[in-house]
Formats: C-alpha cells, sequence, structure tokens
C-alpha cells in the first residue's frame, strides 16, 4: 500500500471526502515526522514502536580507493513491529 491506497482507504471507511481524507492522512503522517524530527518516540500499541536511534561516528574506508575516511554520527528512524501486527502477519 501507498500513500494514495491509504487515502483511498480512510475515504471508503469513513465517507470522507477525497480532500479530506487526505488532508487526515497528511495531517497523520506530518505529526509522525515532527515527532521523529524532535527525537520522540511513536508507540501504536500492537502495531509498532518508532524512534530514533543514535550511531556513533567511525573511521570507515572508501570502497573505490581504499583511503579511510570519517564517517559522522547519526540519527535513523527504527521501526519494532508490535506483537499483533506479527502474529497478523505471520497467520496471513
Amino acid at each position: 500500500m501507498n500513500k494514495a491506497g491509504l487515502i483511498e482507504a480512510v475515504r471508503k471507511e469513513t465517507g470522507l471526502s477525497r480532500t479530506k481524507a487526505k488532508d487526515v492522512v497528511e495531517l497523520f503522517l506530518d505529526e509522525m515526522s515532527k515527532a521523529l524530527a524532535s527525537s520522540d518516540r511513536i508507540e501504536i500499541r500492537g502495531f509498532c514502536s518508532i524512534y530514533v536511534k543514535k550511531y556513533k561516528g567511525y573511521m570507515g574506508r572508501n570502497p573505490k580507493t581504499g583511503e579511510p575516511t570519517a564517517v559522522p554520527e547519526k540519527k535513523l528512524p527504527f521501526f519494532k513491529c508490535g506483537k499483533q501486527l506479527k502474529e497478523m502477519v505471520d497467520i496471513g
């Protein structure tokens, strides 16, 4: 499913217009993005939790030249599947 499919599902389930359904989905995604950008944790019980994981910088190497290069620290979103979702996927 992609964003357009999610908008269509919200529209069908709620009876909202396509524009309103799009606004709801975009609001949901924007709020999740803002929460992650400020390093907040998102938890939707039974579905998933998403949080920002911090990785330390390290010395790597350029694969083409083999020269050592510094890789800076970074933050990435990390998705952890909920128990109910795991069970649903495993059954299906």
